[in-house]
């Protein structure tokens, strides 16, 4: 028997073994599931399998043209299955059901005061850290640490995020926005939209995390000849257009020499962005011994907090144990927050923008609001403070959006003890080692919390008037959750609003968009085409996107 042959049944032995090993798995993960007297559906592939996550779209795609291609498998065994899904499980199954799986088994919540209760009790329903030890690649962070690790870091990122902050992200995403509505209109159409708001969002947090400010330059026109390895900019762009390659693979087999070029590239990116966080902090280190101020910025503020918090334990303890963040704690939380923030909200403008395109009389409403805030002043001369209280339709545009498209879910499970958990007037004790799933998607566009037309985009629903002054509406706690709820709340969420309404204020105060009439197209079915678009071609990548936002391209025109 030759060594190929032999080679052949080795192969297929382990696939045999593995394939039962998964099954027997199934089998003891269903007999623990259907003692919970909920409803079950039975997926053959764990959704965590790295190898499945990469073949699973195609192969569900073939099944689904088999005889008898609609069942459990095809309709849920992929990645971003939940935005197709909406809520239609839960109103065939109810407020709670579970998948099975031969990883682990997934219990799907959808009641309000249930999902209240897995947030409140941190220490029962922690995060899987598993899933987040990707985003440990410049060091340890809110996202992959518990208890009283967690604690530490959350008081101290927390105080960063405030309103000197905000002022930051106000100023600069005006600066940006003016510029990009001047690029965009110099165009007959725009197909970059996506490209353009990544741009933005990125030089955003550039400004307020690093104090780095540059101008805004359209998709067409910004091929940078820069190397990241010597540019802060492009370092960062780099490490954020590559961060789930660096996760992957991890940037000791980046630095591999026999690697290919554009693969060294993106470790040089990684070195480049550390070397200028050391920098920052080490200068920002000297200036608070020195008792000098220093320009504030996400980075700065994180290092002197850090810095002040471990001076206060030392005086009261007069111990000499640190109780601030470590050096790689600082980098990790950056990369965190520039991770966070960057295409979650490049990617709810890019949704919001192509909704008001398909949507010119949602355009006038937000407009009226504009005009009656702005009145002629010109965007340098709005102010934070004042202003953006006031922009309740261009908030609710943001609300009504990541409703339907919430950027990231949320995932928590029991580790490895059960607790027990109530849903409605059922009792059931979740096993160890389960995923407890808040279902955002169903939660967003359950009739029951959203009224009839729970899966139209409508802005509108979020305002509501209270003695003639308009408000934005407060939905039922526990119904809506794309910043995550709780302690675990995500702490750059008015960086996100803020940096979102005041770019929406700038591009549609004077301004007015369409999408492109392809040939013998009307208006209208140019709008219908759009929204088709946004319907079916958007789906999780890393995050909820849309996938060929350039299919639609855009006209702006001055109102």
């Amino acid at each position: 028997m030759g060594f190929g042959t032999l080679f052949v049944w080795f192969i297929t032995a382990l696939a045999l073994s593995w394939i039962l090993y998964s099954w027997i798995c199934l089998w003891q993960n269903y007999q623990s599931a259907r003692k919970l007297g909920i409803p079950l559906r039975i997926l053959p592939i764990s959704h965590g399998n790295p190898f499945w996550m990469i073949v699973d779209k195609r192969i569900v795609q073939f099944a689904r043209r088999l005889p008898f291609g609609d069942n459990s498998f095809t309709r849920y065994n992929w990645r971003g299955w939940e935005v197709n899904d909406r809520c239609r499980s839960h109103l065939e199954m109810g407020d709670v059901y579970m998948q099975v799986t031969p990883g682990k088994n997934w219990l799907y919540l959808c009641d309000p005061d249930s999902l209240i209760d897995v947030f409140r009790r941190r220490t029962d329903f922690p995060r899987p850290l598993e899933i987040y030890e990707l985003l440990n690649i410049f060091g340890p962070n809110l996202s992959t640490v518990e208890g009283n690790q967690w604690k530490k870091q959350r008081k101290i990122t927390a105080s960063c995020f405030n309103e000197s902050t905000n002022e930051v992200v106000w100023a600069e995403s005006i600066s940006l926005a003016v510029d990009m509505l001047l690029y965009w209109s110099s165009k007959k159409s725009v197909s970059t939209t996506a490209d353009d708001v990544r741009t933005l969002s990125l030089h955003v947090l550039s400004k307020a995390g690093f104090g780095k400010s540059f101008p805004f330059q359209g998709h067409d026109v910004s091929k940078s000849s820069a190397s990241p390895a010597t540019s802060y900019k492009e370092s960062l762009k780099e490490v954020l257009d590559n961060c789930v390659l660096i996760m992957v693979l991890g940037t000791k087999l980046l630095s591999k020499p026999w690697l290919p070029r554009k693969l060294r590239r993106v470790h040089e990116a990684c070195v480049s962005f550390q070397k200028h966080m050391t920098s920052v902090y080490e200068e920002e280190k000297r200036a608070f011994a020195e008792g000098r101020a220093s320009e504030r910025n996400l980075l700065s503020s994180l290092i002197r907090a850090s810095n002040e918090e471990a001076r206060n334990s030392a005086e009261r303890t007069g111990t000499h144990i640190s109780a601030g963040l470590t050096e790689s704690e600082i980098y990790g939380n950056m990369f965190v927050f520039n991770f966070a923030g960057h295409d979650t909200t490049a990617h709810s403008l890019m949704f919001s923008i192509a909704f008001l395109a398909a949507n010119p009389l949602v355009q006038d409403w937000l407009s009226e609001e504009l005009h009656r805030v702005f009145g002629d002043r010109q965007p340098q001369e709005w102010d934070y403070h004042n202003d953006f209280p006031q922009l309740k339709r261009c908030n609710a545009i943001l609300m009504e959006t990541v409703r339907l498209f919430t950027p990231v879910p949320v995932a928590k499970w029991t580790e490895r003890t059960g607790h027990q958990l109530r849903v409605g007037d059922k009792a059931i004790a979740v096993p160890p080692d389960t995923m407890v799933i808040p279902s955002y998607s169903a939660l967003h566009t359950h009739p029951r919390f959203w009224g009839p037309d729970p899966l139209t985009w409508r802005p509108q629903r979020w305002i509501e008037k209270r003695n003639s002054v308009e408000e934005l509406l407060t939905p039922q706690r526990g119904t809506f959750i794309p910043w995550s709820e709780g302690e675990r709340s995500c702490p750059g969420k008015k960086f996100s609003q803020v940096e979102f309404v005041v770019t929406m204020a700038v591009l549609f105060r004077d301004w007015q968009v369409s999408p492109e009439p392809m040939r013998g197209e009307t208006s209208e079915q140019s709008r219908a085409r759009l929204l088709n678009l946004i319907e079916t071609d958007s789906a999780q990548v890393l995050l909820l996107q849309m996938l060929h936002p350039e299919r639609a391209p855009l006209r702006w025109k001055r109102r």
